[in-house]
């Protein structure tokens, strides 16, 4: 998931192309494999490492990322055309939060649009991926600022169990209220989890005021993370992407229950085309089930992006 805070997104899937934060519509129902898996028939699990890639972009320079060696985990490119998105949008300084961040394919667009003197709170529980996510946070230090986190955002503090797919711990989250048989996920991982408005006040109140984005991919938890969120999204009004989650394993109710609370929280809600268009169509409850997946971007009303 990442769910619950914590951690993966259906654009990682194995073999989708890099996008920042576009979920690829790649489900399909519990396969044979799984099936064993859940019947306990399963490998043992396997730790995978990471290598660092280099890349030059146009505006930004040269850019280190460590790559994930799980199969299963594509390459994170950084896209000069995700960061001038983003800009449109955030500034030098400001902070945001990344509720599942995995290796860090979408904190660090986000940190190169905010710059050094930003901040990106990269939440990421999964201890299978979290080195990563940590060495990509200490490389490009004179143009980036993320602050790895090792937990969940949940309703309460706790320890939590998650469901992964397959023994190397890619793509899972907390699943809550829906079947072994409909998530397909049968490798557990206890996390820690934090209710993450309670760690922020405690932890960080002098970063709230500059808090500017959110971004939640929860496999199906999205939801229950904002909800616990409702006073920093009153008072900061933060740009959120969120993962409307599939279809195929979520009821057409948990959807329009999503869609009611971004509306009524005084946002204009985009799907997110690509990473050179995060305002594409909008969202209305007349097109809400076209997509069986996508990421949502939400627009604080009367805010007007930068051109």
């Amino acid at each position: 998931m990442a769910g619950a805070g914590g951690v993966s997104r259906a654009s990682r899937r194995a073999q989708a192309e890099p996008t920042f934060g576009v979920s690829l519509d790649r489900e399909a129902p519990v396969k044979l494999r799984e099936f064993f898996y859940l019947l306990g028939l399963k490998p043992q699990p396997r730790t995978f490492g990471s290598v660092i890639e280099t890349y030059d972009l146009p505006r930004e320079g040269r850019i280190e990322v460590a790559r994930w060696l799980h199969p299963g985990s594509y390459r994170i490119a950084p896209s000069q055309a995700a960061v001038d998105q983003l800009r449109r949008f955030l500034r030098a300084g400001d902070v945001a939060i990344d509720i599942g961040a995995h290796a860090g394919d979408s904190t660090i667009p986000v940190a190169l649009a905010i710059g050094p003197s930003g901040l990106v709170l990269a939440l990421e529980p999964n201890s299978y991926v979290f080195p990563v996510l940590q060495r990509n946070a200490s490389l490009n230090p004179a143009k980036t600022s993320i602050m790895p986190l090792m937990f969940a955002a949940m309703r309460a503090d706790g320890i939590y169990e998650f469901q992964y797919g397959e023994r190397g711990y890619n793509n899972g989250g907390f699943h809550e209220g829906m079947s072994k048989w409909q998530h397909g996920s049968a490798f557990k991982l206890r996390v820690e989890g934090k209710n993450l408005q309670d760690f922020l006040t405690r932890e960080h109140p002098d970063l709230i005021r500059r808090l500017r984005f959110i971004k939640v991919d929860a496999e199906g938890f999205d939801l229950a993370i904002l909800q616990t969120l409702e006073e920093l999204l009153r008072r900061q009004r933060p740009y959120l992407q969120v993962e409307m989650f599939s279809l195929r394993k979520s009821a057409p109710a948990y959807r329009r229950e999503l869609y009611a609370f971004l509306v009524g929280h005084g946002y204009d809600v985009h799907r997110q085309e690509s990473r050179e268009n995060f305002l594409g169509d909008r969202i209305t409850p007349e097109n809400l089930m076209r997509w069986n997946v996508c990421d949502v971007f939400c627009v604080p009303k009367g805010v007007r992006p930068r051109e």
